[in-house]
């Protein structure tokens, strides 16, 4: 039965669907968002607020509607990272790295994409969003991406966007540059790299190839390495007639005076921001050398969570005996899997001994 009713005119193709989101509950460790569990420095908080004190005398008007200081402050982030030459007119920002995703399929998504999944599940919810039609690519069967396979896949869907995810969600494992260089020859339309964890990884960004290859566009955002989860900010990093054709499906004024102001403050900050990458890849290898110590099986990870199996108990039964226990991690829907964010040393501890706990009892 339907739990819409018939009086609603809603779209065929939304009916079957639920709204995207992790369950929000109370816990004593919150490890299910991929969060980064460091709070912003009192200094910072200070920075910001100054500065949204300034905008806010002028809220009575609109924000620049082109975002134009803060992308030149990103163009110059990712210009010092990767070692590039990126302007303004390569950058575009947004609420969030799905908006992102959704204004490409908006602009670029009416002769389909293409996925390897798992991976993000925004991709392919957004495509149904957007009446963009989507083709399931396929991994191997440790979740790794088979280049060759994928080129097979890719070539069989004639999609004009083809998504690859690097780090991967759920999983944490990464694809290669050389790699990457390599469907970006082959694809019809545009390789668009999603790098939202892309600071946990030693991998070259794909910015890199964006010069020779102009179809190649990656989406980053500041919510997960920049500790800027609450701000919602993505952006995207392509040619810029990619970044003029999004012009037109943006939304008029959409990114916030507050939004853009706090967002090139913490860009003044990065370096002390992401100071806790390294602390959080080192947390990362210590949670998963406590779960293979437990006898489970960790997917490598590059970014700031990690996907285990190898337990006896059921993933949702488990989940809710994490839970039960103070600590909330992610079912993602694979089945005898379960995901864990990489959290502060005492969440991960307290996850840690909870699940040792429970493994012992359930012998």
């Amino acid at each position: 039965m339907s739990q819409w009713p018939e009086w609603l005119p809603l779209s065929d193709r939304l009916r079957p669907l639920s709204p995207y989101g992790a369950p929000q509950l109370p816990a004593d460790a919150v490890l299910n968002t991929n969060e980064n569990p460091f709070p912003l420095s009192d200094a910072l908080a200070s920075a910001i607020a100054s500065r949204i004190e300034s905008v806010a005398r002028n809220l009575n008007r609109y924000p620049d509607r082109d975002a134009n200081a803060l992308r030149s402050d990103l163009a110059a982030f990712i210009n010092s990272q990767s070692e590039c030459d990126f302007s303004l007119d390569n950058i575009w920002a947004a609420n969030g790295s799905n908006e992102i995703i959704q204004s490409l399929f908006l602009a670029f998504g009416e002769k389909g994409a293409i996925g390897f999944t798992p991976s993000y599940s925004m991709h392919p919810l957004i495509a149904r969003v957007t009446n963009s039609p989507w083709s399931d690519g396929r991994r191997r069967e440790d979740f790794s991406l088979d280049i060759s396979i994928a080129r097979e896949d890719i070539a069989k869907s004639g999609a004009a966007l083809t998504f690859i995810t690097t780090p991967n969600n759920p999983t944490g494992s990464s694809v290669t540059i050389a790699e990457i260089e390599e469907l970006a020859g082959i694809v019809p339309g545009l390789l668009v790299v999603d790098e939202a964890y892309a600071e946990f990884s030693d991998e070259l960004s794909a910015v890199t190839l964006i010069r020779k290859y102009p179809n190649v566009v990656v989406i980053r955002t500041m919510s997960k390495a920049f500790s800027f989860a609450g701000v919602r900010l993505g952006y995207l990093v392509a040619d810029a007639s990619v970044i003029s054709a999004l012009f037109i499906v943006r939304l008029p004024y959409h990114l916030s005076a507050i939004t853009q102001a706090a967002a090139e403050v913490a860009l003044e900050y990065r370096d002390e921001l992401l100071g806790n990458v390294a602390t959080l890849v080192s947390h990362r290898e210590w949670v998963k050398n406590e779960l293979e110590e437990l006898g489970l099986v960790v997917v490598p990870s590059k970014a700031n969570f990690l996907l285990f199996s190898g337990f006896d108990i059921p993933a949702p039964t488990l989940w809710k005996s994490l839970l039960d226990a103070g600590v909330l991690i992610r079912d993602v829907g694979l089945s005898g899997y379960l995901r864990v964010t990489i959290g502060s040393e005492a969440e991960n501890k307290l996850f840690i001994s909870a699940l040792k706990k429970i493994l012992s009892t359930s012998k």
